[in-house]
């Protein structure tokens, strides 16, 4: 007996073994070895007879090794273990591994597996595959579940079989784990081993061994009756339980194997089925006590423990939930402790129990209120009594605890907010009532959600750790899709938002990516729901009173606001705005926690105690983001016309009530003409927020009053005219008793503004009933000015009723034909000694063009188009002088210069000076090398003036746009008075700017009338002053940007015209001196000063530019100016002046070096009007060959060479080809005469002789075509035949030649 113990615990010593060691990697290979051994066994060994398993009984070890470790299957258990480990011993010794001890027991254990195998191979019990175990802890799902399967299916039949099986015999194939006292002696022995090494399985940490072996526990439990709850239950504690000596890592497998074990047990559904046969079972009591003593012992434990328990409870019934589970013991122990203590699980599990039973229980007494509601769940004390269970549930980050979705279920049903009234949005929304247990009004959720706000995630939350304002903006996110639109002013709280703004103004914040998710998620559940973009965008801006896009450098709200697309969306939006403006108390001013703020940002918020002036900036502050964001709604709309001009009306009427009037009695008033009620803020509105105000109507109507389209529905008119609605609102309210102008008015701006009133009203019906075409649009811009112009007088009073009183007498000139006249009294008017009208027009346009804003000056603009070509050349004057007007002081100019505004100085044209010519003597060489670098260079620096050219503005000035204050100019009397205020209040610097940006403003006059009327003479005029304003070095000294405009003017209203100035009136004497000029300015130096070597490479380089972009001017002026010349058709006789100014040129191009003019501009010129270069080519002939400079003499060979090319025809007519020989002969003696001079005076460098001799080939090829060799060499004579030949060489030999063979 003793012996057969032994063996006994020696194969249990295997066994354990082997278990216990599971991480090693040893397993796979002993796994691996167990499944060979069977499967031989199986088909092999049990086929030996018995001759064999004698001796292998009688000892003979070195055979019995050498053949197999196979053992006898004699139902002897003593003899057959003991002959078993023989073997295996003899075998390791064979293979020199007799000294591992691990090796040893694990081939013991194949042994005593093999054993196992033969006996269910031998028919009495079916095979069962232990290898499936190592394939339970694969990483992949379906490979696991596939292992239990087969696992589960093998163990059925085998049980199966044993319980069929009448002599149970068979049991004592495996006593090693029969000798266990496990309680499962019902099953069959493999089932008992897979019981067991599942239990213990799951405690390993080997990939994923938990879950797969937990995995076929649960499955092998619930699947074969004969396993004992309780015996499972004990095996769990005998097999995993911690002892004393274990530390750290083991500790932690034996615990996580038992949350593991017992949640196969749960989800096995066993407990269930033993409480259904027997009521009174003491089992779910006992489970439940287990788990909640093991979720004691480890923080992490606690989670899952409870998720076991809660998917216990949904299995069981009722009654079983609340006579079981909440009468164990332990469970109320739990729930008896100290709530402060934090424990969140509890928190969960009662509130999912109370949902299952739906019954009030005393045992949750002190964590859920009794009884039970909604309402007392999330009332304030009962919130603060369990915030440290909720702040503790932080320990999970990043995952979300599962009792936040519990209480958000609880907090908002789930269909408690579909369906919103978009028109009652901002007040109440319509909402589905529903809930699972309970039913609450919609005064009880809204009520629900503030205290839950206001306690958990204000109160409690956000002021604490940076895991727990992670958190507090998880469960935001966990509200948001079910969150109604009505809701997130309780939602998005001051304190959120400021705590949003305090992260996001910092990048280094920990929590920065957080908020940036919020954001993100946010935007993306407003999506295409207008109702939550309002809401949204109210909330943010009211408690960051608009400054949330600047404090965390985002685009949040700015993106929200562009992404209106509906007619009703926008009416919402712009009500929310209105109300927000109104209603200043709405407007938190609740002061940012000190522990939530993470940079200087929000400490303008930590401050108690807030002065009132800082109260009224942050007021006016978000006032003034409602008034800039009320207009910029329209930029992004895409409206049908009827839908747009609603939205307008409304915009438009919140601005002239806030902005233009004020109530004298009360802060609202109702206008029964127009049925409407009207609201002011309690306090006064600012000055400067009226200012912004009226400038918004401004803009609003010039964006609204475009000319294109307005006129294609005549008889909508006055249905769709935003200007004449505006009028008739501005009267209807100035009617009302008690409502007054913002600011009173002088009596002469009261009577302007009455005239502008009058007058535009008298246009307005003048419109309505003239025809569709110019004279509608004529009406209508200057309505459109009128009304610009009565806004500005409100806007800056006492600076505009005098240009008021122009502007209607121009009307009524402009309009004689309609009744304007009416009881006017202006007597002046038949008086024929008046002034014209377009220079009364100008004389005004100019007095408005300094003060006005940005939308007045875009109405000038407007009227001056269409009287444009009434423009007087004294009007034109009068705006060139303001472009060429310099306000430099005198202590700047050089001693002796003469005022650079001088207009009767013809000499003084665009600036040019006489240049001393250059001292050959000091020159020599270098000074020919230096021209040569500089005329290689010459298509290099065209490129770069093109270049800058492509770059310079076309369109009006719009950098003044935002500099519309009342420091402008006026020319004559105006700008003395000007220029003296400005001096005293700024100093001259401020004066001149101001003056750079009147003088943009006129250009934008100029430009227009380019635009209108290319073909007038009067565009000569403009050309020649912009020039003069251009190469004057003070334009590009007081602003660069004056210079680029006059550039862009210059080169794409004037050069690239589609027309040119016609008539008689553009005079060829005129035509001459520009030409003359601009040769001249072509051909100008760069001056180099003394002082040159001292200046910064940024200021040269800019002085090399414009150097370069004034003789692109005058090239580019060259080519238009004999464009103009060309198209008039003059004769040869009369273009003897232009002849001579171009001999003049040529003359100065080849004698002195103080001309600069480019070979290539001559070439081009030449190129474009050939019968220059005709006339030119006998007197360029004549001096060529005279040239002091090799470099100029050269150059000069190609503007002949032009000529010749445009002379010669490649037509087969022979009428041409006779025309063109006679053009060569009458040149031949002077052309001969060249080729002569050059080839007795060959230039030393050799690309220049590589010059001359490509020009005289192709002079000779030209000779030859016409036949005229013979007459060329007589004339050449011999002397210069043989310096021909001696130069030319070859080339000379060859012409000769065709000579010959001519003849």
């Amino acid at each position: 007996m003793g012996s057969k113990k032994r063996s006994s615990n020696s194969a249990e010593e295997v066994e354990d073994s082997d278990n216990t060691n599971t991480k090693t990697e040893n397993a796979n290979v002993e796994d691996m070895n167990i499944e060979n051994a069977s499967s031989n066994l199986s088909r092999k060994k049990m086929k030996k007879d018995k001759n064999k398993e004698n001796e292998t009984l009688d000892g003979d070890a070195s055979k019995a090794g050498l053949c197999n470790i196979s053992s006898s299957l004699k139902p002897m258990e003593r003899r057959k273990k003991r002959k078993a480990l023989d073997k295996v011993r003899q075998h390791a010794t064979l293979e020199g591994k007799d000294g591992k001890t691990k090796k040893l027991d694990g081939d013991s254990k194949i042994s005593e597996n093999r054993e196992q195998m033969g006996a269910s191979s031998s028919g009495v019990l079916p095979e069962f595959h232990i290898a499936v175990f190592t394939e339970l802890i694969s990483a992949d799902v379906s490979v696991r579940e596939a292992a239990v399967e087969r696992l589960v299916m093998e163990l059925q039949k085998v049980q199966k079989a044993y319980e069929n099986a009448e002599n149970k015999v068979v049991e004592d194939g495996m006593k090693l784990e029969a000798k266990k006292d496990d309680g499962l002696n019902d099953c069959a022995p493999s089932v008992r081993y897979a019981v067991r090494r599942l239990i213990r399985g799951a405690s390993s940490s080997r990939e994923c061994a938990r879950q797969g072996f937990a995995l076929g526990l649960a499955l092998l439990i619930g699947t074969i009756p004969s396993i004992k709850v309780d015996s499972v239950m004990k095996l769990i504690v005998d097999m995993l339980e911690v002892s004393s000596s274990m530390k750290g890592q083991d500790i932690r497998d034996c615990l996580l194997g038992q949350l593991f074990a017992y949640g196969a047990l749960a989800r096995s559904g066993r407990l269930v089925e033993v409480w259904i046969s027997d009521h009174n079972t003491l089992f779910i009591k006992e489970f439940t006590n287990v788990l909640v003593s093991l979720a004691s012992k480890k923080r992490y434990l606690q989670e899952p423990a409870v998720a076991i328990i809660l998917e216990m409870v949904e299995k069981l019934p009722t009654e079983a939930v609340l006579n079981h589970i909440l009468e164990a013991p332990r469970l109320r122990e739990w729930y008896e402790c100290d709530p402060d203590a934090g424990n969140p699980d509890a928190l969960l599990l009662a509130l999912r129990i109370r949902e299952k039973v739906s019954v009030d229980s005393e045992i949750f007494g002190k964590i859920l209120p009794h009884p039970f509601s909604p309402s007392r769940l999330f009332a304030s004390d009962h919130l603060s009594s369990i915030t440290n269970c909720l702040k503790e549930s932080t320990f999970c980050q990043p995952r979300i605890h599962g009792v936040w979705p519990v209480l958000v279920n609880i907090l908002l049903p789930d269909v408690v907010m579909q369906a919103e009234d978009v028109v009652s949005a901002s007040n109440s929304l319509k909402k589905h009532k529903k809930s699972r247990k309970s039913s609450s009004s919609e005064e009880e959720v809204v009520k629900t959600v503030q205290s839950f706000c206001e306690v958990i995630i204000e109160g409690s939350l956000l002021l604490s750790s940076h895991d727990r304002k992670h958190l507090a903006f998880d469960i935001l996110l966990l509200l948001l899709p079910r969150l109604p639109a009505s809701f997130i002013p309780y939602v998005l709280s001051h304190k959120i938002v400021q705590c949003l703004m305090d992260i996001l103004s910092t990048k280094d914040s920990w929590l920065y990516k957080v908020a940036q998710h919020f954001l993100k998620e946010l935007s993306d559940w407003v999506g295409n729901d207008d109702v939550r973009r309002v809401a949204v965008v109210v909330a943010l801006q009211r408690h960051s009173n608009a400054r949330f896009d600047g404090i965390t450098r985002t685009k949040t709200v700015r993106a929200l606001v562009t992404e209106f697309k509906t007619e009703s969306g926008c009416m919402l939006f712009i009500q929310n705005l209105m109300s927000m403006f109104v209603d200043e108390g709405h407007s938190s001013d609740e002061p940012s926690d000190q522990s939530q703020t993470t940079d200087d940002n929000s400490e303008m918020g930590s401050v108690e105690d807030k002065d009132s002036i800082g109260a009224m900036a942050n007021s006016d502050f978000l006032k003034s983001w409602v008034v800039e964001s009320l207009p910029s709604i329209l930029k992004h709309l895409k409206l049908e016309p009827e839908a747009k001009f609603r939205v307008q009306k409304e915009i438009l009427k919140f601005l002239a009530v806030q902005g233009l009037f004020s109530a004298s009695l009360g802060s609202e008033i109702t206008s029964f003409e127009l049925q409407e009620k009207f609201k002011w803020p309690k306090a006064a509105t600012s000055s400067a927020i009226c200012r912004m105000c009226i400038e918004q109507i401004q803009s609003l109507l010039a964006n609204a009053h475009k000319i294109e389209g307005l006129h294609s529905l005549a008889s909508g008119l006055e249905q769709s005219d935003l200007g004449s609605y505006f009028m008739r609102f501005l009267s209807t309210l100035r009617n009302i008793p008690s409502v007054s102008l913002f600011r009173s008015l002088s009596d002469e701006d009261e009577k302007a503004f009455e005239k502008l009133q009058e007058m535009e009203t008298r246009l307005s019906r003048e419109e309505k009933n003239s025809v569709i075409g110019a004279e509608a649009n004529k009406l209508h811009a200057m309505r459109c000015l009128l009304i610009q112009l009565l806004l500005q007088v409100l806007l800056r009073p006492g600076e505009f009723s005098e240009a008021a009183s122009e502007l209607i007498i121009c009307c009524k000139k402009a309009f004689a034909a309609s009744d304007l006249l009416d009881s006017s009294g202006e007597e002046e008017l038949d008086n024929d000694a008046d002034p014209k009208l377009m220079d009364v027009l100008v004389d005004t346009f100019l007095s408005l063009l300094p003060q006005s804003s940005a939308p007045m000056r875009s109405a000038i603009e407007q009227v001056f188009k269409h009287f444009c070509n009434d423009v007087t050349n004294d009007g034109l004057l009068r705006m060139l002088r303001v472009i060429k007007k310099d306000l430099k002081p005198a202590r700047h100019r050089e001693e002796g210069s003469e005022d650079d505004g001088d207009d009767d100085d013809d000499e003084d044209f665009l600036g040019i000076e006489e240049e001393e010519e250059v001292d050959e003597a000091e020159t020599g060489e270098t000074g020919e090398t230096g021209e040569d670098e500089e005329q290689t260079d010459d298509c290099d620096v065209e490129v770069e003036v093109e270049e800058a050219g492509k770059e310079l503005p076309d369109d009006s000035d719009d950098s003044d746009g935002g500099m519309d204050d009342d420091a402008m100019f006026r020319m004559d009397a105006y700008l003395a008075q000007i220029f003296k205020e400005r001096k005293n209040q700024a100093g001259g610097e401020t004066a001149q700017s101001q003056l750079v940006l009147f003088k943009l403003r006129v250009l934008s006059l100029l430009e227009v009338y380019l635009h209108e009327n290319p073909a007038e003479p009067g565009v000569l005029m403009v050309y020649s002053n912009l020039a003069q304003a251009f190469v004057n070095p003070q334009t590009a000294e007081i602003s660069e940007q004056l210079g680029q405009r006059i550039w862009g003017i210059l080169q794409k209203k004037i050069f690239k015209a589609k027309d040119i100035p016609k008539g008689d009136a553009v005079l060829l004497t005129n035509l001459e001196s520009l030409l003359e000029k601009n040769l001249k300015l072509a051909s100008k130096p760069l001056k180099r000063k003394k002082s040159a070597g001292i200046l910064s490479k940024k200021k040269q380089s800019a002085m090399s530019k414009r150097h370069k972009m004034i003789i692109s001017l005058a090239q580019d002026s060259t080519f238009w100016i004999l464009k103009i010349i060309d198209a008039r058709d003059f004769s040869e006789s009369e273009l003897k002046g232009v002849f001579d100014i171009f001999k003049g040129e040529l003359a100065r191009y080849l004698e002195s070096k103080t001309s600069q003019i480019k070979s290539e501009f001559l070439k081009e010129i030449f190129r474009r009007r050939p019968w220059i270069g005709h006339h030119l080519l006998e007197f360029l002939l004549e001096i060529c060959g005279s040239a002091k400079s090799e470099f100029r003499r050269v150059g000069a060979l190609d503007l002949v060479m032009e000529i010749l090319k445009s002379m010669v025809t490649s037509g087969k007519d022979e009428s041409n080809h006779d025309a063109s020989k006679k053009i060569f002969k009458n040149h031949l003696q002077k052309l001969s005469h060249l080729i002569k001079e050059l080839a007795t005076k060959m230039p030393e460098k050799q690309s220049r002789r590589a010059e001359v001799r490509k020009f005289c080939g192709k002079v000779f090829r030209y000779v030859s075509s016409y036949d005229l060799t013979k007459s060329f060499l007589k004339c050449l004579g011999p002397e210069a035949g043989a310096a021909c030949e001696s130069q030319l060489g070859e080339l000379y030999l060859n012409f000769k030649e065709s000579r010959v063979s001519c003849n």
